[in-house]
């Protein structure tokens, strides 16, 4: 899309010259024209947005931000800063859509997109690899508009039953819950919604119009151009079929030789020689046609009408779209089919009067909150961060996860799952460190000289032979509070008299308690919270107060 809106601006510049501040378009007495929907988008409600436009990229731009871009397979690990883990997993949507999960030594975080459980094309939603997430954030692509509109009812007869609370807790939940998730037969539901587009298609050709269908979801044209087959061989018609991208000849490759994408059926038949793409004999057959470009002088030769014409893109401000609909936008038999979520009035306002029919189509986007309650109570995670629109709509209830709701462009803090950090070391350490345990609780602690790194997500701890030998002759390190009674009672038994003395600070926060030693010889130890100074002119009897502390204190 990037290097199309690159060409466009360049035919614009060419058509119209490089010279002048600004078009025509942009000037203010243009705007004050425009329909109040359209002025909003250029410049936003109060004309503040008017001053963010900026110089539009070039082709070398766009080429060294895709040489920044890193492919991942399904389930392929990607390190990120040598802290973060990044693998994607399928999200049943579309072609390439995926989830992503986020692995880091505090907590693991799992994005969820715009996801699906049953495709006719694409590879399954593989949320299997999303449980043990601590945190589940949820993206704005779930349908809100969507949500109470063509909404199963769970509680009619023939519906599935409700599930149990603790579904997590069992054995089988990830079956139960497939099943459970996949009863709506949103499936047939998509077939029959194609079936009913195609017949429109044909209708349309059959009357001598022609059809453009300026959609995007990769997946959703594969699913048109099946259909499409199979209503095209059943009536015996050769409609000619065209689809003009800049990625179409790469789609067609991309096809041939990567099937990870390809739900199972599919796969099998690839791996098997098979025809796993009925359209692929059309392209055999010369009625299927790929091209880059709508003035090539190749497709001029071939062209054909009525046929039906798969182009971007669906804002219809750019790409060949543009120009077909002022080719076919008197045409009253001729169809334009556009996804659910575009505005028809606006997307068609610059080809008024308009004669030729609008069809909206709606396919699933997300899924729905009734799925992701169930869903989430098999993921069982600690968090979950859902879109601020959807909280007048969601009424979820005995739930374990806290719930918390964000908005665009707001920082949000999580809570630390983990308190401790996990230290990858090796076995033998184990039985080579000296090591002490911590008064009533079962913890062993030892010190060490050595060097932390972090590589593909794990801390790591190297220690070396000579490391350990030195670690044993360290000083003490001690932990604790002092308690004062002790003290004395200690040092008392040392033969030793004491007289104890309190000081307050001046803002009364803190008190600093003084020992003085009287006999057998003189010396002092002053005690706070943060830290003991004994003071003594005798070496040997500032040795026996240092034991005497480290006695009532956790030393290693």
């Amino acid at each position: 899309m990037m290097e199309d809106l690159v060409a466009m601006h360049k035919e614009t510049r060419l058509f119209y010259g490089p010279e002048g501040p600004s078009p025509e378009w942009l000037k203010w007495d243009a705007i004050e024209l425009l329909p109040t929907a359209l002025k909003e988008i250029l410049i936003g409600r109060d004309g503040g947005d008017l001053g963010g436009w900026m110089p539009l990229y070039s082709a070398a731009d766009v080429s060294k931000c895709m040489q920044r871009v890193q492919s991942l397979k399904y389930a392929e690990e990607a390190c990120y800063n040598g802290i973060l883990l990044l693998k994607a997993f399928s999200s049943g949507l579309d072609i390439g859509t995926c989830n992503w999960s986020i692995t880091s030594p505090k907590q693991n975080v799992a994005y969820i997109s715009g996801s699906v459980f049953a495709s006719e094309i694409s590879t399954k939603f593989d949320y299997h690899a999303l449980w043990g997430s601590d945190v589940i954030f949820f993206s704005d692509c779930i349908a809100a508009d969507l949500i109470h509109k063509d909404e199963v009812d769970f509680t009619s007869p023939g519906a599935a039953a409700e599930l149990p609370s603790n579904l997590s807790e069992e054995p089988d939940a990830g079956e139960r819950i497939s099943e459970f998730l996949l009863n709506h037969d949103e499936f047939a539901d998509e077939s029959k919604k194609l079936t009913f587009l195609c017949s429109w298609a044909l209708k349309s050709t059959n009357a001598g119009g022609s059809v453009l269908i300026p959609i995007s979801r990769l997946g959703l044209v594969l699913q048109l151009l099946e259909h499409l087959t199979f209503s095209l061989q059943s009536q015996a018609l050769k409609v000619p079929i065209y689809i003009i991208s800049s990625v179409a000849e790469e789609l067609h490759a991309f096809l041939k030789v990567m099937p990870e994408w390809l739900c199972k059926q599919r796969q099998e038949k690839f791996h098997s020689d098979q025809g796993y793409f009925s359209f692929m004999d059309l392209i055999e057959q010369k009625r299927l046609f790929l091209f880059p470009e709508i003035y090539s002088s190749e497709l001029l030769a071939i062209w054909e009408e009525p046929c039906i014409v798969f182009s971007p893109h669906w804002s219809l401000r750019i790409g060949p779209s543009v120009h077909l609909l002022q080719r076919w936008c008197g045409e009253t038999d001729s169809l334009l089919i556009i996804e659910e979520g575009v505005d028809a009035n606006l997307a068609c306002l610059p080809f008024q009067p308009m004669a030729m029919k609008v069809l909206h189509c709606s396919f699933p986007s997300g899924m729905k909150l009734r799925e992701a309650e169930y869903f989430l109570q098999f993921l069982n995670p600690k968090y979950v961060l859902m879109p601020e629109k959807l909280k007048q709509d969601i009424r979820w209830s005995n739930h374990s996860y806290s719930l918390i709701y964000y908005h665009e462009s707001e920082t949000l803090h999580i809570p630390r799952v983990k308190s401790g950090t996990d230290v990858d070391c090796k076995i033998y350490l184990d039985f080579q460190l000296c090591s002490t345990k911590m008064g009533q609780e079962d913890i062993n602690i030892a010190t060490a000289n050595g060097d932390f790194s972090v590589i593909q997500g794990k801390i790591q701890l190297g220690i070396g032979h000579e490391q350990i030998l030195r670690s044993r002759t360290t000083p003490l390190i001690c932990m604790g509070c002092v308690d004062l009674q002790s003290l004395v009672t200690s040092l008392q038994k040392l033969g030793m008299n004491t007289r104890v003395e309190e000081v307050m600070s001046l803002h009364g926060s803190e008190s600093t308690s003084f020992v003085h030693v009287v006999e057998p010889k003189k010396a002092l130890l002053q005690l706070t919270s943060a830290h003991t100074i004994i003071i003594a002119n005798d070496e040997s009897l500032a040795s026996v107060l240092t034991e005497a502390v480290q006695s009532i204190l956790d030393c290693i």
